[in-house]
């Protein structure tokens, strides 16, 4: 049978300030990510999103970002990568408390924002989340776009998994267009996209261009307009299709583990 995790990026309202409903996309889903405050997130958002999560049965991921509030993580900054392991280090640490607090254990590892995109095109930056990750458990797996930085993640101990978004756009390079606000997508196509994905390995480019998609992980994002209804029908066609949804750890275990 195939199978797939489902994961989606959350806890990163901030104060009073909320983004997503991460309560109404959790049932939906086998992980999530958790903001660990310096993108998004508060320490009373993340033990909420936290508790819930480990009540919901979720794996749960340490979603590390550069430190830009005011930019919500999204812009591109220039740290070297000594420091950016001392950030995703502080990050990693910070989450663990909360989720062994509520009982739970850390999963996996994913970087946000410009710090993901980064990463999965610079082997450097991808080797100095992965040394964080390490130094908290090498067995925490890393995830990134694609493999494109394995070697240099997988040098570190540490297990890369390449993930796919089926309710955003790549490009015909098969990088991502983001979203400067999170749009409504229409349930149907992004269940398709998501089957696909995992059936067929494959993606339209906004352009039309068929794209190879090697994905571990898809991701859903709850800060869409829709976003409880696109997860819904995603569960709904990967079950339709003999898709089983399971955490990331229980797709390594069958795999051997991390490399």
């Amino acid at each position: 049978m195939p199978r797939i995790d489902v994961n989606c990026d959350m806890g990163e309202s901030f104060g009073r300030w909320i983004l997503g409903d991460d309560r109404g996309m959790m049932p939906h889903l086998s992980s999530v990510n958790i903001a660990t405050g310096y993108h998004a997130g508060d320490p009373p958002t993340i033990r909420r999103t936290v508790e819930a999560a480990v009540e919901h049965g979720l794996a749960i991921g340490a979603h590390v970002a550069f430190p830009d509030l005011m930019g919500f993580g999204r812009r591109r900054m220039t740290i070297p990568p000594g420091d950016v392991e001392d950030y995703c280090l502080y990050q990693i640490g910070a989450l663990e408390a909360f989720v062994r607090a509520a009982g739970g254990r850390l999963a996996h590892v994913k970087p946000h924002g410009a710090l993901y995109v980064m990463a999965s095109d610079d082997p450097a930056l991808a080797a100095a989340i992965a040394r964080a990750t390490a130094k908290v458990d090498a067995s925490l797996p890393l995830v990134l776009l694609h493999r494109g930085a394995a070697s240099a993640v997988e040098a570190e101990g540490v297990r890369l998994v390449p993930e796919g978004f089926p309710d955003l756009h790549y490009d015909r390079d098969a990088h991502l267009i983001i979203e400067p606000v999170k749009r409504a997508w229409d349930p149907g196509l992004v269940a398709d996209r998501a089957v696909r994905m995992v059936l067929d390995g494959k993606v339209n480019a906004e352009d039309g261009t068929e794209l190879d998609v090697e994905a571990l992980s898809l991701c859903l994002h709850g800060d869409a307009p829709n976003g409880p209804e696109v997860a819904a029908a995603v569960r709904r066609a990967l079950t339709a299709n003999g898709i089983d949804v399971v955490p990331i750890a229980g797709l390594l275990s069958a795999e051997g583990g991390p490399r």
